[in-house]
């Protein structure tokens, strides 16, 4: 009778998760957290589907959207002509969602007194050829860099609007993880890196940013909005075309008035 009982509870906890749809969300750390976020609203509102979200940086999500071990990929950058070529080649057809859009912070830690610091001197910073603090009007100290690792987004985002494309200086400290900058930027004096809005804190300090070397913005929702701001980029979901009806509902939620004023809660700027 006991064998007979687990069989039937077995059975029904197949029929009853048979209609369950999974989702997976893999990539972008600085989308992380309004992806798990909007993904756990989602999940309240919808019984029938599930949705798993993991970091691990821009390429790591395009390389598993690729390889179908994601069905959507979390970028903070667009989708490089590399990737596109290797998505042609397996004879995929990728759409771009632009979600939400985010200002990349600079930031030092709290007892520097440099506050405002132009492109050209954020460029000649992270490629090396600016090495002191008193160089830009701060104290007698060395500057040390910290960056993101290779394959994040924001690494390949920070090289292309503040760099210019030019390399980062071969002495920097690729970090894994946004949150690995913030917090070695709080402990360390002389430290500068970059981080998304939503992780600004007030262990670390943000920095007036200028492209024109006359008009200083801090970031902030306002400053990003106005394009007073220079350092804003949009935030993008990846997904194959043919798993268009699975991750529809995913998509109209997220883009939803609902769905943005969790992105705008959450400290990033809303499409809509």
């Amino acid at each position: 009778m006991r064998t007979k009982a687990i069989t039937l509870l077995s059975i029904c906890f197949i029929l009853l998760t048979a209609n369950i749809s999974a989702q997976r969300i893999k990539g972008s750390d600085t989308v992380l957290p309004i992806a798990q976020q909007t993904a756990e609203k989602f999940m309240n509102q919808t019984s029938n589907t599930r949705v798993t979200v993991t970091g691990g940086g821009t390429g790591v999500g395009i390389s598993a959207l690729l390889d179908e071990t994601t069905d959507i990929a979390m970028a903070s950058r667009a989708i490089k002509f590399s990737e596109k070529m290797k998505v042609k080649a397996a004879g995929k057809d990728i759409k771009e969602v632009i979600i939400a859009y985010d200002a990349l912070a600079v930031v030092v830690n709290p007892t520097n007194p440099v506050r405002k610091l132009t492109r050209e001197q954020l460029e000649g910073i992270f490629r090396g050829k600016i090495t002191n603090w008193k160089e830009v009007g701060g104290d007698d100290r060395k500057i040390i860099v910290y960056s993101r690792e290779t394959s994040s987004g924001t690494y390949e985002f920070f090289k292309e609007s503040v760099l210019k494309n030019k390399n980062y200086m071969s002495g920097s400290l690729s970090m894994p993880a946004t949150g690995a900058i913030i917090q070695s930027v709080s402990q360390t004096k002389g430290a500068i890196g970059y981080v998304g809005l939503a992780y600004l804190s007030r262990h670390v300090k943000a920095l007036s940013v200028s492209y024109d070397g006359k008009h200083y913005a801090l970031p902030s929702m306002e400053t990003a909005i106005n394009k007073t701001y220079p350092i804003v980029r949009p935030l993008f979901y990846y997904y194959d075309v043919k798993k268009e009806k699975q991750v529809s509902s995913l998509m109209h939620y997220i883009l939803s008035p609902t769905g943005q004023e969790i992105i705008k809660k959450g400290g990033y700027i809303p499409v809509k």
